[in-house]
């Protein structure tokens, strides 16, 4: 009997173990397109809440941003546990850029500049309004530094007003209407 046992257990983890083979290289449909080893933004689930980029993507004023991060490669980086910060330039934000500007970083040989970009818009941890205190100075996942206003309540990025936030399962998203610009070297 204890033979039989052993022998059922055996079945069982030789089974589930190829079965589990079988899905490790299976193909995951993001709802555009299918591709096979994606990434964490790939991963389809329902019923948690929505980490930073599956709230950018559902919202019609982040569409801008969502293609530079989908040109720079970035959206799995973003999607990943995190912390982050990251100040989500609105559409219009982009639209005060020089349009020559906006097109030459999305050129794939531009990739790793429009990353630095991007990059000057997250901090690794969570930012909350609490530690957003007028002249706090914040290092930023590009290297460079972003400074924090505060005045009468309105809080400010480099400038940029922060119009509202937004948590996500990996951090929170404040909303900014200007596009983030390290200063020259």
């Amino acid at each position: 009997m204890k033979n039989l046992a052993l022998i059922a257990s055996l079945l069982f983890c030789f089974t589930a173990c190829n079965n589990a083979g079988e899905t490790a290289g299976a193909s995951v449909t993001t709802g555009e397109e299918q591709t096979t080893g994606a990434g964490q933004s790939a991963v389809q689930d329902d019923e948690s809440g929505k980490d930073i980029v599956k709230i950018a993507v559902g919202s019609k004023d982040h569409t801008t941003l969502v293609a530079t991060l989908k040109a720079a490669a970035y959206v799995d980086v973003i999607s990943n546990a995190g912390p982050f910060t990251v100040f989500a330039p609105v559409n219009a934000a982009f639209d005060k850029l020089p349009k020559e500007v906006l097109a030459d970083l999305l050129k794939p040989e531009n990739k790793d500049k429009l990353r630095s970009v991007l990059e000057y818009h997250v901090y690794v941890g969570v930012l909350k309004d609490a530690l957003l205190g007028d002249g706090m100075v914040y290092g930023m996942a590009s290297g460079e530094n972003i400074t924090i206003g505060n005045k009468d309540g309105k809080l400010t990025v480099n400038g940029a007003n922060i119009v509202a936030s937004i948590p996500a399962t990996n951090g929170i998203i404040h909303v900014v209407d200007a596009v983030l610009l390290a200063p020259a070297k």
